[in-house]
């Protein structure tokens, strides 16, 4: 074989592993690392930045390589899957490639990461497989065993001490991991609905396919709403909170215009850029007003 067609082939694979991780979906793992860094100056660390780089694709392809060789049948039927926003389809051959891909993108953190964190960081990095594993068994995994999928989606909360343990930063207060717990089950129940009409057709029990979409639509409205009361009321920030007031009103008219339909392929696209601006936005705001790492005082 010829070198051109040999780097065709690697570039291919290169370009799946990378879908595989979701960079659509990457803001959120970074926002979750920038958080207990907010309002500091660590730009100019090292650590900082290997933290950065972790905490996107290298963590994300674990956490999304993981949950797409067990649901490969299921997302050979969901319209929004084989994107860069929210992931990729993967034949046979190519979903062979992701366990060494995660391997070799997680092991060198995790070592490094062990070093320099001691037995904290290693505890944490325990945590983030078990969390990963008990959601992704094949036959009695979490994700499949509503509601305790949206309990197993909280062990994103294990990168705040990744993050405070690799900067250095002090703890969160506790009401900032309260508006965490509500931001990561909204997230996880947005993604349920996206996926409700694929997960019927698969025969997978999530909250969405067990409540009904509009039923999980009005949760998530509430969720939203309890976000921006604790923003305004706990954390004084108006900015932040009359934004979340914002994403309740979209609620409001997603389920009045939307109603229970599936969403086209050109509303997943606008929606997955629609939650990238908002989500840089907010992430932006954070680190430069400081919300949510103290209380007011």
């Amino acid at each position: 074989m010829s070198a051109a067609p040999l780097v065709l082939i690697t570039l291919n694979r290169l370009l799946f592993i990378l879908k595989a991780s979701r960079p659509g979906l990457w803001f959120q793992t970074l926002w979750l690392y920038l958080l207990p860094v907010a309002g500091q100056s660590r730009l100019h660390s090292w650590e900082f930045w290997l933290g950065v780089i972790y905490v996107t694709f290298p963590l994300n392809l674990l956490v999304y390589g993981w949950n797409d060789l067990v649901d490969r049948e299921l997302d050979e039927v969901n319209p929004r899957k084989d994107s860069f926003l929210f992931g990729a389809r993967g034949s046979r051959e190519q979903l062979a490639l992701l366990p060494r891909a995660m391997v070799i993108t997680n092991l060198p953190f995790f070592m490094a990461f062990g070093v320099m964190g001691g037995w904290k960081m290693i505890l944490v990095l325990v945590g983030i497989i078990l969390v990963l594993a008990l959601y992704n068994l094949p036959r009695r995994g979490l994700r499949g065993r509503p509601p305790l999928e949206l309990i197993n989606q909280l062990g994103y909360l294990l990168i705040l001490p990744l993050s405070i343990l690799l900067n250095g930063t002090p703890n969160l207060p506790w009401q900032s991991v309260l508006y965490l717990i509500l931001f990561c089950t909204h997230a996880h129940l947005m993604g349920e609905i996206m996926d409700v009409y694929p997960d019927r057709l698969a025969g997978r029990r999530t909250t969405a396919t067990v409540l009904g979409v509009i039923p999980v639509k009005g949760i998530v409205m509430l969720l939203v709403l309890i976000e921006s009361a604790v923003i305004g009321f706990v954390f004084r920030d108006l900015v932040l909170g009359v934004f979340l007031l914002f994403g309740a009103g979209w609620m409001v008219l997603d389920i009045v215009v939307f109603r229970s339909r599936a969403y086209t392929p050109k509303e997943f696209l606008l929606f997955g850029a629609a939650l990238n601006v908002a989500g840089f936005a907010s992430m932006a705001w954070v680190w430069f007003s400081g919300t949510l790492t103290k209380l007011p005082g």
